[in-house]
């Protein structure tokens, strides 16, 4: 089912996109609505499933994370995906992993302190996965933008 968005959805959803932290007391004299018009609005959206969860976006690099890897990984045999899924979601450092088609059965993203601890991460941990056959990573320089897809 697709969701119908209606001028108020549209508008709650840019301004939480903006500052999660907003009181909603404040969106609600922004757009001129009610504060409880809000609030039922939120919880719809919530449960619905559009709004997953609010979460405090940390800088990587100010706690130490200088190298930010994306990270191709290539299956023995498809069989193994689910368990090698697991086993990755065991790791700390990987922040993302999703089942990708092309060359590789998964791709991951990894934040290290530096390149030793991506090299570490790689060969004491990953490729000692059962059903890796290999990887390849892309050592990512920075971040252009970053950005939550459009409300439409």
């Amino acid at each position: 089912m697709e969701n119908q968005f209606d001028y108020v959805d549209k508008q709650l959803l840019s301004h939480l996109r903006e500052d999660a932290r907003k009181p909603y007391s404040q969106i609600a004299e922004e757009l001129n609505v009610s504060n409880s018009l809000v609030h039922q609005r939120i919880k719809k959206l919530t449960q619905e499933g559009v709004i997953k969860k609010t979460e405090f976006i940390l800088d990587e690099r100010k706690l130490g994370y200088k190298t930010k890897s994306y990270t191709g990984i290539r299956l023995r045999e498809a069989r193994f995906a689910k368990s090698v899924m697991e086993e990755l979601h065991k790791i700390p450092e990987i922040v993302e992993c999703n089942y990708v088609s092309g060359n590789y059965a998964i791709f991951i993203l990894i934040f290290a302190k530096d390149n030793e601890h991506l090299q570490r991460i790689l060969y004491d941990n990953v490729h000692l996965i059962s059903g890796v056959a290999g990887t390849d990573s892309f050592i990512c320089f920075n971040t252009g933008f970053q950005r939550n897809v459009p409300i439409e």
